[in-house]
């Protein structure tokens, strides 16, 4: 009989590895490593050899049963992320920082669906019962009927489940907190996270309820354990922002059931997660129009238009290489639009320091906002700054083309909704050429070239002048 033997498993990636080494050849993390038991060797059955399994059912896509309502969950900036709501017998992954306020607003939702009249399992893995109904009785829910538990045993969970056939949604806090005895690894491996997430996938799917699953993050931000475990659920949702600011973004990254990169805006206080409908305006609440390196984009995360502030600040290099710090936005891009200002427009901004930021934590990832951070550098180059009543948005190619983005109206409408008068945008995004009848009085300036975007500055007074004289 061949000796078992043990294997190492990337905590990162899961690949598996005969023996130890310092750094996984699969995905290049070092000492992520660590030994688990191999599992028992099982060779094909009868039934795999002989083909011996039963005839799968096909059926049509119309379907003879309406499909189940959805959950409300009493929040509705969480219902739009999660597309109108939770779906019964569907898993939602939530995760995020520590201290972001994970636990905070699934207990919200929870205690709210609760009240509603069904029955909501909160298990925790984490914290005593104790601690959980403190931070209850901090957000004013401590009426609310919502079953609670403290269990991190695999097969208890399982077995207290199969007793809860009126359970419409189990809260689980958090996966990487749960074990199985079967299994010789500790809480939080790989191993231990795949096989405790599918046992209690598969549970949700054969009984019916919804699943919530909050995981931890590594220092880069991702999901800790296999990237697997994304694959299994049916939602991915990412809570961002700094605990040290008050807003909160939570986003859609996966969702079998809406659409991806929707956000919800939050606002925390002492009272818990507090929804903010109009985020726009809460974003542009602090705004400064009279300052220079300042400029207004108007975006658009996932149905949602939204207005936010993008912020630039140029300052002297005092040593041989400038820094370039990004806050919000990729840094990348924020290099690209440096060398086609100065390769297209003749400015100097290699040899200064360049900070960027997007103002109220909101990370941006779409090539719409090119033309607002580009128009920010140049005022914070020049020392001129915008119009505080435009808004700008437009894809900048290596050119300097401008070019044309998704949903052009509909940032319009929400420039138009929070008094802006004016927008600079990429030629022919307008419906015919021309505003739609609902924007007469919004001034439309469309421009073709970065060159357009600039020439306005080099006509406005200022204290310095970051162009160079041709």
């Amino acid at each position: 009989m061949a000796k078992e033997r043990n294997r190492f498993v990337c905590q990162s990636c899961g690949a598996v590895h005969p023996k130890w080494q310092g750094r996984c050849d699969a995905c290049g993390e070092w000492n992520t490593l660590q030994e688990e038991a191999a599992p028992a060797a099982r060779g094909p059955g009868p039934a795999a050899r002989t083909g011996g399994g039963r005839r799968v059912e096909f059926v049509g896509l119309m379907g003879e049963t309406a499909p189940p309502a959805r959950i409300p969950t009493g929040l509705e900036e969480l219902d739009r992320v999660l597309g109108g709501g939770i779906v019964p017998a569907s898993a939602v992954l939530v995760g995020g920082d520590p201290g972001i306020g994970k636990s905070t607003i699934l207990l919200q939702a929870a205690a709210r669906i609760a009240a509603s009249g069904q029955r909501v399992l909160y298990i925790s893995g984490e914290e005593a019962v104790d601690q959980v109904r403190l931070r209850a009785r901090r957000l004013g829910l401590e009426q609310a009927p919502l079953a609670l538990a403290a269990a991190t045993a695999l097969r208890d969970i399982s077995a207290s489940l199969e007793q809860e056939p009126e359970a419409a949604l189990v809260v689980i806090d958090s996966i990487q907190t749960l074990w199985l005895d079967a299994l010789d690894s500790a809480p939080g491996t790989v191993a231990q996270v795949r096989t405790c997430a599918a046992e209690l996938i598969r549970q949700a799917k054969s009984r019916g309820f919804a699943l919530v699953l909050i995981g931890h993050v590594t220092k880069e931000g991702t999901l800790a354990g296999p990237r697997v475990l994304e694959h299994m659920v049916d939602a991915t949702l990412y809570f961002e922002g700094d605990r040290g600011h008050q807003f909160r973004i939570l986003r859609a990254v996966k969702n079998r059931f809406g659409a991806t990169d929707e956000i919800g805006v939050f606002e925390m206080t002492e009272r818990g997660l507090v929804e903010v409908p109009n985020p726009s305006a809460l974003f542009l609440a602090e705004r400064r129009g009279n300052v220079s390196g300042s400029a207004v984009f108007a975006g658009i995360e996932g149905t949602r238009p939204v207005l936010v502030e993008v912020q630039a600040l140029l300052a002297p290099s005092a040593g041989g290489s400038p820094r370039r710090q990004v806050v919000g936005w990729d840094s990348g891009r924020l290099a690209m639009l440096m060398a086609v200002l100065e390769a297209r427009c003749g400015m100097t901004l290699g040899m200064n320091d360049v900070y960027l930021n997007i103002a109220g934590g909101l990370r941006i990832a779409e090539p719409a906002a090119d033309l607002a951070v580009a128009a920010a550098l140049v005022s914070a180059a020049t020392d001129r700054p915008t119009d505080p009543g435009t808004v700008y948005f437009g894809e900048i190619g290596l050119s300097g083309e401008i070019r044309q983005v998704a949903q052009a109206e509909a940032r319009l409408r929400e420039a138009q909704k929070l008094g802006f008068g004016a927008a600079v945008l990429p030629r022919r995004a307008a419906r015919g050429g021309r505003p739609p009848a609902a924007l007469d009085g919004l001034k439309l300036t469309e421009i073709g070239h970065i060159a357009d975007l600039v020439a306005p500055f080099a006509a406005k007074p200022g204290r310095k002048d970051a162009l160079k004289s041709t």
